[in-house]
């Protein structure tokens, strides 16, 4: 390698350094009044996502307007959605179980594309992944607005994994390696056309694929050092309640209130990275 590019490795490197070193930093000085808010943010997040979904975009923004890089802020929320994905697995083991050949090919599939999305996520610099936050917000809500029109509506005659839906499985999990806010309503749509079948039986699926994809990027977030473990203490005991409360919070809340909400929530995120870059 030229001399040139080994100053380019050290420049991406010192500035990596000096981004994550802010986050143990803010995290020794981390106030009541900011673990409050942190928690506050983990429960509303389990709520939102037992009624309909797009917690990500709460637990992201509070970490990253509360000052942790973005890269270690999306990281981190890798970390609290997971407890949600393994109870909501849990509640779907019996279909999982019936379908475990299918499940098993999609694992493997979303396991090498979430390892790529999380690979390629620690690779970039701060600076270059606040960059793509915005179009990636606005992205994300507007899969996340679309969501009723995605959710498959009809059973459809459960058949093998085409070679096409690999390949959106494979993409869609690159995605949920990467950024992840909105991956299961993606997934849902993709294995409605890779593998057909019922609502059930998809949702089963995905949550297990979620499972999957998720442990992968954490691994590799942990290895690469952009976890702020302080934030997954306060947030994940929030989130867990939240995700409780939540189904008591599903039979009286209508979901179009909190997906109207999270769209909102979405839309001003993406707007003040916009603005701010």
């Amino acid at each position: 390698m030229n001399a040139h590019g080994n100053a380019g490795d050290r420049g991406l490197a010192a500035e990596k350094s000096a981004g994550y070193a802010g986050l143990a930093q803010w995290g020794e000085t981390m106030h009541f009044f900011e673990i409050l808010l942190l928690f506050i943010a983990g429960f509303l997040s389990g709520v939102v996502n037992a009624i309909a979904g797009g917690g990500t975009f709460l637990t992201f923004g509070a970490m990253t307007l509360g000052g942790l890089p973005p890269i270690v802020a999306n990281a981190t929320s890798s970390i609290i959605q997971l407890p949600g994905y393994i109870t909501s697995a849990l509640a779907y083991a019996k279909e999982i179980r019936a379908d475990r050949r299918q499940a098993i090919q999609l694992g493997v599939i979303s396991a090498v594309g979430g390892l790529a999305g999380a690979v390629l996520l620690i690779s970039l610099s701060n600076a270059s992944f606040r960059a793509l936050v915005p179009w990636l917000l606005i992205a994300a809500t507007a899969i996340f607005a679309a969501g009723p029109l995605l959710k498959p509506k009809a059973r459809i005659d459960e058949h093998a994994i085409s070679p096409a839906g690999i390949v959106s499985q494979f993409v869609t999990s690159i995605y949920g390696g990467f950024f992840g806010a909105g991956m299961g309503i993606m997934m849902l749509a993709v294995l409605g056309l890779a593998t057909g079948g019922g609502y059930h039986r998809l949702n089963a699926l995905k949550n297990f694929i979620s499972i999957v994809i998720a442990t992968i990027a954490i691994v590799v977030f942990a290895a690469g050092g952009v976890v702020s473990w302080l934030h997954a203490a306060v947030m994940v005991p929030g989130a867990a309640l939240g995700g409780y409360l939540g189904v008591w919070a599903a039979r009286r809340v209508p979901q179009a209130v909190i997906r109207a909400l999270v769209v909102a929530i979405g839309l001003l995120l993406a707007a003040y990275y916009f603005f701010t870059g």
